[in-house]
C-alpha cells in the first residue's frame, strides 16, 4: 500500500517537475499483479491466502486495475477451477469487504505515512542514480537496473534457503504429505501447428498490397521519425500484419536490443558466511577441481519465448558463489544455439530454466541437438515451473534432474555434484 502511495507522490513531483499544467497529468494510474514469486509449488493451496492478501494491498494503496494470480501457477498454466478463485479473491474483496465504499481505508495512518515518505525518499536517490547514467535507456543499457534486482532476488533466496525468512509450508510448517491437486496440461506441439495453420490462413486471405505498404510505411517512419509510430503500427495491424512482421519493420530501421549478460558475485555467498553445510559444500566443489583440473561448470539457459530470466541469474550467482563456473546464455534461444554454447563452453552442465511451459518441446530438442553434436556426455538438468506430472516424460526424454520452484539451492548443489562426480 505504501509503496503505491510513493509512486503517486513521486509521480507528482516528476510531472510538475516537467511543467505539467492538467490536473490529470499529475494523476498516477496503476495496474498490479499479485507476485507471482510469492507463489509455492508445496502446499499451493496456500497460494490462495498469499494471493488475497496481495491484492487487498493493492486495493488498499489505490489501485487502478488488478490482476490476481491463481493458486497452481508455480507449478503450471492455471486451470479453470484455480482461475475461477483468482477472480473471485477481487469479488470478494470489492462486494464483501467495504473497502470500495471508502476512498482510502488508510488515510491518516502514521505508520502507513511515515512508511510512505521513507519508500519516496530512497526510491528518489535510486531516480537521481538513473539520471547521473543519462536517464533510464542508458541505465537499461548498461545493466543496472536488472542487476539491483538480482541482488534483491538473490539475497532473498538465500534468506529463504537458510531458513532466516520464512516461507509456510516451504522451509516451515511443511505438511506430511502432499495433496494432489489438479493440473492443467498444455499439448504444446498441438497449441504449434494450430498459431502455424492460423497465421497461414491470416497471410492468405489478406491483402498482401495493402499489408505490404503498411509495413513500409512503418519503416519509413521508423528510419526518418516523421509520423506517428504507434499509429502506423495500428494501421498495419489493420491490414492483418502480425506483430511478428511489425515488428520486423521497425528493427530494420533501429535493429534488436540484446541485453546484456550480467551476473552478480558474492550476494548469495554472504549469506552464508561462516554456515558450516555452506562451507561443505563448496569443499567438496574444490575437492572436485583439484581432481578434474578445473571447476564444474554449468550454462544456465532460457530458451523459447520465455523473457523471465530473474529466476535462472539467482541460480547463476548462487551456484557461483558456492564455487561453479557459471555461463548464462542469453534469452530467447533455440535448442539448437543453447547446445552449441554448452559445446563451446565446454561445460559438465546444462541447467534449463522454464517458467511458460514450454519444457516437454524445448527440454528433450536440446538433449538431442547435444546428441547430435557428440556431446551426449553433457548433462541436462531443469529448473522452475514445472509439474510433478511432467517429470516422468522429462526423464525419459534425458533430463537428469528436475528442480521445483521452493528448491533449496545448496541441496540442489550437492545433487549435481552426484551427477558430475562420474567426471572425476
Amino acid at each position: 500500500a505504501a509503496k503505491l502511495r510513493a509512486a503517486r507522490l513521486l509521480w507528482h513531483r516528476i510531472m510538475e517537475g516537467f511543467g505539467a499544467k492538467k490536473p490529470g497529468s499529475l494523476m498516477l494510474r496503476t495496474h498490479c499483479q499479485t507476485s507471482g514469486v510469492s507463489l509455492q509449488e508445496q502446499d499451493p493451496y496456500n497460494n490462495v491466502v498469499r494471493t488475497a492478501y496481495e491484492a487487498l494491498a493493492a486495493a488498499l494503496g489505490g489501485t487502478q486495475s488488478l490482476h490476481t494470480n491463481a493458486l497452481d501457477e508455480a507449478i503450471a498454466l492455471p486451470t479453470e477451477f484455480s482461475a475461477r478463485i483468482a477472480r473471485n479473491t477481487q469479488l470478494i474483496l470489492q462486494e464483501e469487504t467495504g473497502i470500495c465504499n471508502v476512498v482510502d481505508p488508510l488515510a491518516g495512518s502514521y505508520y502507513v505515512e511515515s512508511l510512505t515518505a521513507q519508500l519516496a525518499d530512497e526510491a528518489w536517490k535510486i531516480i537521481e542514480e538513473v539520471d547521473a547514467l543519462g536517464g533510464m535507456t542508458k541505465a537499461v543499457a548498461s545493466g543496472m537496473p536488472k542487476l539491483r534486482i538480482e541482488e534483491s532476488a538473490a539475497k532473498r533466496q538465500a534468506a529463504v534457503d537458510r531458513g532466516d525468512e520464512v516461507v509456510v509450508g516451504v522451509n516451515k510448517y511443511r505438511p506430511a504429505k502432499a495433496d494432489p491437486i489438479e493440473i492443467l496440461d498444455v499439448d504444446n506441439v498441438k497449441v504449434r501447428d494450430s498459431q502455424i495453420a492460423r497465421l497461414k490462413h491470416v497471410r492468405a486471405s489478406r491483402d498482401s498490397a495493402a499489408c505490404d505498404a503498411a509495413l513500409a510505411a512503418l519503416e519509413q517512419g521508423a528510419r526518418t521519425g516523421q509520423g506517428n509510430l504507434l499509429a502506423l503500427a495500428v494501421d498495419a495491424a489493420r491490414t492483418r500484419a502480425t506483430v511478428g512482421e511489425i515488428s520486423d519493420a521497425m528493427e530494420k530501421a533501429f535493429g534488436r536490443h540484446r541485453a546484456e549478460v550480467k551476473t552478480l558475485a558474492g550476494v548469495y555467498g554472504a549469506a552464508y558466511e561462516g554456515d558450516a553445510d555452506f562451507a561443505a559444500i563448496q569443499a567438496e566443489v574444490a575437492e572436485f577441481a583439484e581432481k578434474e583440473g578445473r571447476r564444474p561448470r554449468m550454462l544456465v539457459v532460457k530458451m523459447g519465448q520465455d523473457g523471465h530470466d530473474r529466476g535462472a541469474k539467482v541460480i547463476a550467482t548462487a551456484f557461483a558463489d558456492i564455487g561453479f563456473d557459471v555461463d548464462v546464455g542469453p534469452l530467447f534461444q533455440t535448442p539448437e544455439e543453447a547446445a552449441q554454447d554448452a559445446i563451446d563452453n565446454d561445460v559438465h552442465i546444462v541447467g534449463i530454466s522454464s517458467q511458460a511451459a514450454g519444457h516437454k518441446t524445448l527440454a528433450p530438442k536440446l538433449v538431442e541437438a547435444l546428441r547430435d553434436r557428440g556431446a551426449a556426455n553433457i548433462i541436462v538438468i531443469c529448473g522452475g515451473v514445472i509439474p510433478q506430472q511432467d517429470y516422468a516424460f522429462l526423464y525419459d526424454a534425458g533430463i537428469k534432474a528436475i528442480f521445483g520452484p521452493g528448491t533449496n539451492i545448496p541441496d540442489a548443489a550437492r545433487n549435481i555434484m552426484k551427477l558430475i562426480a562420474p567426471a572425476q
